[in-house]
């Protein structure tokens, strides 16, 4: 490949295809599309006939013309149309009319180019001006036979593409005599190059690139990869354009950083790892650090070097080699007295910490203090919110949390750090839902979304494909679910899966979100045999969610006793990384198995327990939730006037931040309570209590119908029902009856009618 390359773009540094010095020392040199390139800009200043909004289109496509990389002549001339069309006829009529004709045209055409010295539009400092002349200098410098490769090698780059609709010079055989007559062995070698690939294999270059070239390309990659991953190369594509840079100069050191960033995304350990000690190495070795710091240059690319390979351990999982080289970045940082290479080391050791498992709340202290005293915000402002996520699962109250983000904000607004204004928005919309404000975390989450982001936006990106962004729209696709808006859920994954491809590092995020809404619709259905798989694919993602809807499937399919061994397994882990919600659940989980097993009373002393530790959380919506169950167990105890108390307590709250199913059953709970309660009351008061329960039914049926979930509706059709028949209501109780009869077809009842559940 290396003698093609040669033959195709004509770089001075090598010869016999050997590359005899770095490939950059040379600061551009001739292609046929940069050749396209003149001939539009020849264009551009001999034409006086041009629309003024051409013109202005086109000024505004040349720097990344020529700074970007080769492009192939069907894309060159597909670009160049979208600004003028006309233009780009011109352009591809003076290609043809070099390529099928002799040497001296080309030789012609580069004496023709305006002067860049002379008084014309390419002004010899204007970056039209100094491209010209790298062009004119590097052209000057090509011996004949490189003159002849260069023509040879336009030839086949413009007939890649159909020839103008014009009358063009018809000498093809002329072309042929000249190329046999004159170093026939040349043209035999050339032919034998040109045939081993296409010239321009992808969008980007395959040739070697030139400098400005060169770092145009990472310079847009590696700000894709960080603001619009979407826009950027996929993996595979970039890792194979960054192979054919470093082919050509492997000690260009951002390169191999980009390799990593690349690396990273497809969670390749061996490559990532490989590039990043790469990366450091070359950094030392080509002086990157800068010749006033001497041996500190060197120390100072050390340690970071063994701080970031921390940092790629911590990412893979690899705890004891990251605390391994965390410990080690700490003890050079402080032989070197580096106290900003020791803050960062102490905010990975407190990640590091918390991956663990382990409290790491002095030690987050400590780095937030430290980077306060060594005037570093953004590592004290992540600190800060990694103390404020620590205090949501240790139950620190919520308005010490929400001043510290506020305070937070007001500095990151202070120092326009506009990605940590992004965290904290998402951190807050995520806090309110934990904490059952959906209002609120909807709030925020629209907040977000709506913000104008203080980042320069380049290449056209959208601020929109960050972690935070991801996890706003996934929390507002949960909101909507909730309230059975399915078809806004399904246009907001929508725009998630077009934002973030599955390739992309915060995909998962989506996915699992996706995932989720799929298997509360289905169970909601009854449709236990499509829930099946969605349980297969949540435990892909997280185990824990999956562990928690296999034992709800196992519920719902009365397998009493796996379903039982499921919960208990998932709280032991639980308990152990402190996931204070999920435990909450999987007691309420384990309280209904109770119910059809044990007895109601067995139930009681666990949802106490529950409720007891969602009031030590301030977790509003379980501790609804709890109360709910703790009521129905009261009922079916026998006790309805407290059960009628306690969804009195909480119904307020549901019906103002709860899900449409809670919305449901808390009212068809209460109406059952006030059914109860009917029954030792005088005639007068017992019929305005049944018709005071037959409006809250009416009410859950509508929230179920919403959510089409039709187990739940067969059981308000049962007791509208009865109660219309108690009432002597006949029309009304035949329209339940009816109703009830289409449900219980769908879903069979295996026993009594009577609603033994919440």
């Amino acid at each position: 490949m290396a003698s093609v390359h040669e033959s195709l773009y004509f770089n001075p540094m090598m010869t016999n295809g050997v590359v005899h010095a770095n490939v950059f020392g040379v600061k551009d040199w001739v292609t046929p599309y940069k050749i396209s390139v003149l001939a539009l800009l020849y264009e551009m200043t001999t034409s006086k006939s041009m629309a003024l909004l051409e013109r202005r289109r086109l000024n505004k496509l040349i720097l990344p013309l020529q700074q970007g990389p080769d492009l192939t002549l069907e894309q060159f001339l597909k670009t160049v149309e979208e600004c003028s069309p006309r233009t780009s006829d011109a352009v591809k009529f003076w290609l043809f009319e070099m390529a099928d004709r002799e040497l001296k045209d080309m030789e012609n055409f580069f004496a023709t180019l305006p002067n860049p010295f002379s008084d014309s539009e390419a002004y010899k400092t204007s970056v039209v001006g100094l491209f010209m002349r790298h062009m004119l200098l590097a052209y000057n410098k090509l011996s004949f036979s490189q003159v002849y490769k260069l023509h040879k090698s336009l030839q086949q780059y413009c007939h890649s593409v159909s020839p103008p609709q014009r009358e063009l010079s018809t000498q093809p055989s002329e072309d042929m005599e000249l190329t046999t007559n004159d170093d026939t062995s040349a043209e035999q070698m050339d032919k034998d190059e040109l045939d081993a690939g296409p010239l321009h294999q992808s969008d980007e270059t395959r040739g070697p690139l030139s400098q400005k070239q060169a770092e145009y390309f990472l310079t847009r990659q590696a700000y894709l990869l960080k603001n619009d991953e979407n826009k950027a190369m996929k993996p595979a594509k970039l890792q194979d354009e960054l192979n054919n840079i470093l082919k050509f100069n492997p000690d260009f050191a951002e390169a191999h950083y980009l390799s990593y960033l690349n690396s990273m995304r497809v969670q390749d350990i061996y490559i990532s790892t490989h590039s990043l000690l790469h990366y450091f190495d070359r950094l030392i070795l080509s002086g990157g650090e800068g010749k006033s710091n001497g041996d500190e240059g060197y120390g100072r690319s050390l340690r970071y070097a063994i701080l970031n390979l921390a940092t790629l351990h911590c990412r893979f999982g690899h705890y004891q080699q990251a605390d391994l080289a965390l410990q080690e970045a700490i003890r050079i940082a402080q032989e070197a007295n580096d106290h900003v290479c020791l803050q960062h080391c102490l905010s990975w050791l407190y990640t590091l910490e918390q991956m663990k498992g382990n409290d790491s709340v002095v030690l987050t202290e400590d780095s937030v203090k430290m980077a306060t005293h060594f005037c570093l915000p953004y590592l004290a402002s992540l600190g800060i919110q990694s103390l404020v996520q620590q205090g949501t699962t240790q139950g620190m109250p919520p308005s010490k949390l929400l001043d510290a983000l506020r305070s937070t904000d007001m500095m990151h607004w202070k120092q326009s750090l506009c990605e940590l204004i992004e965290i904290s928005l998402a951190q807050t919309a995520s806090i309110w839902r934990m904490y059952g404000k959906s209002t609120m975390a909807r709030q925020q989450a629209q907040l977000l979304l709506n913000m104008n982001s203080l980042e320069p936006v380049n290449f056209g990106v959208q601020q929109n494909n960050t972690e935070a962004f991801a996890v706003a729209l996934c929390h507002l696709a949960e909101l909507h679910a909730e309230q059975g808006l399915y078809g806004a859920v399904s246009d907001i994954i929508k725009h998630l899966r077009q934002q973030f491809p599955p390739h992309t590092q915060h995909s998962k995020l989506w996915m699992l979100c996706d995932l989720k809404i799929q298997f509360e619709k289905a169970m909601n259905d009854g449709k236990y045999h499509l829930a099946e798989p969605h349980v297969t694919a949540i435990s892909a993602l997280n185990s824990t969610e999956g562990l928690y809807r296999k034992a709800q499937l196992l519920k719902a399919l009365n397998q009493t006793s796996e379903a039982s061994k499921i919960l208990q397994r998932l709280q032991r882990l639980c308990e152990k990384s402190k996931n204070t919600e999920m435990v909450i659940r999987v007691m309420l989980a384990t309280a209904e198995l109770h119910w059809d097993s044990s007895g109601f009373a067995t139930a009681l002393p666990l949802l106490l327990q529950a409720l007891a530790l969602a009031h030590q959380h301030n977790l509003q919506s379980l501790a609804s939730e709890t109360v709910l169950h703790l009521s129905f167990t009261q009922l079916m105890l026998g006790i309805p006037e407290q059960a009628l108390a306690l969804v009195q307590d909480v119904l307020e709250s549901i019906l103002a931040h709860g899900a449409l199913v809670d919305k449901g059953r808390a009212l068809l709970l209460a109406a059952r309570c006030q059914v109860a309660l009917a029954a030792t009351v005088p005639e007068d008061d017992r019929l305005t209590a049944v018709e005071m329960a037959v409006q809250m039914l009416d009410e859950a049926a509508s929230y179920f119908s919403l959510l089409d979930c039709k187990k739940r509706l067969r059981d308000v059709y049962y007791l509208q029902a009865r109660l219309h028949h108690t009432l002597g209501n006949t029309s009304q109780r035949n329209k339940c009856a009816m109703l009830f009869r289409h449900r219980d077809q769908e879903l069979p009842l295996s026993g009594s009618t009577v609603v033994n559940h919440l």
